[in-house]
């Protein structure tokens, strides 16, 4: 039985604006379901390939070289989404929006440990899927030009989306990378969980908590350089999380040129 998508008639579908040759990477083993997501794609303006399955989403990835999102399932066959998204990790930091029936809380958590950055259950809406495609372009190219950041041992150039831990480079996910970059826009101020949420996500993902929880202890085990003592961003009891070099001597904002 096909999976089911929630499709309007395409011409209510909303072209993006100013889209240049934004190319989405679809993986997903049911044909009914590439066909009717390519239509609306290509109708909104994207450029589409597909893939059937996660091996074949990684050698798309790889020859393609300029796949500017990945919208994955989760049910394939082979090595199936959650590894996938694994291993895309390891090799580019292209966002990835799951699309899956799947919709428990552990399930969720699991895609968002591998380095999904999004996840829409199925069906879905149009209008909804368009909204986060465009959300999760904007995170990222960030929007506004930020000061870099540095101390002993971290480095963030949040213009050239360089993070480095004792001069190594750091690969964080588009949704860890806005994640830093508000906290750090924050520094030294105890951000509340529903702000953060909304930043990232949007207002209806407040309540998201334990979503919010793996991105940060993602964020943590890349930048941290020892996970029992934190560093750099710090727990708010209850409330949210804080930004605040453990040495405030040794850490200092540079002025944009």
């Amino acid at each position: 039985m096909p999976k089911s998508l929630e499709l309007p008639p395409a011409q209510s579908v909303a072209r993006a604006p100013a889209l240049g040759t934004t190319k989405i990477l679809l993986v997903d083993d049911d044909p009914q379901v590439r066909r009717a997501l390519r239509t609306t794609l290509v109708s909104a303006g994207y450029t589409v390939v597909e893939a059937r399955t996660g091996e074949e989403a990684l050698e798309e990835i790889q020859a393609e070289g300029d796949v500017n999102m990945v919208l994955l399932d989760l049910k394939m066959p082979g090595i199936g989404g959650i590894e996938a998204c694994r291993r895309i990790r390891r090799i580019s930091q292209v966002p990835v929006l799951v699309i899956s029936v799947l919709r428990t809380q552990e399930e969720k958590v699991q895609a968002f440990d591998a380095g999904a950055d999004d996840y829409l259950v199925k069906p879905f809406g149009i209008q909804e899927l368009l909204s986060r495609i465009h959300a999760l372009k904007r995170r990222a190219s960030g929007s506004e030009p930020t000061p870099p950041f540095e101390s002993a041992e971290l480095k963030i150039d949040f213009e050239r989306r360089r993070v480095t831990v004792n001069d190594e480079p750091v690969h964080l996910t588009p949704s860890e990378f806005e994640l830093l970059r508000y906290l750090v826009l924050n520094e030294g101020k105890p951000v509340a969980y529903h702000t953060l949420l909304q930043s990232l996500w949007g207002p209806e993902h407040t309540r998201e908590i334990q979503r919010l929880r793996v991105t940060i202890n993602q964020l943590r085990r890349k930048i941290e350089l020892e996970p029992e003592r934190m560093r750099y961003v710090h727990t708010e009891h209850q409330f949210g999380y804080r930004f605040e070099p453990e040495k405030q001597k040794a850490a200092k904002r540079k002025a944009k040129a």
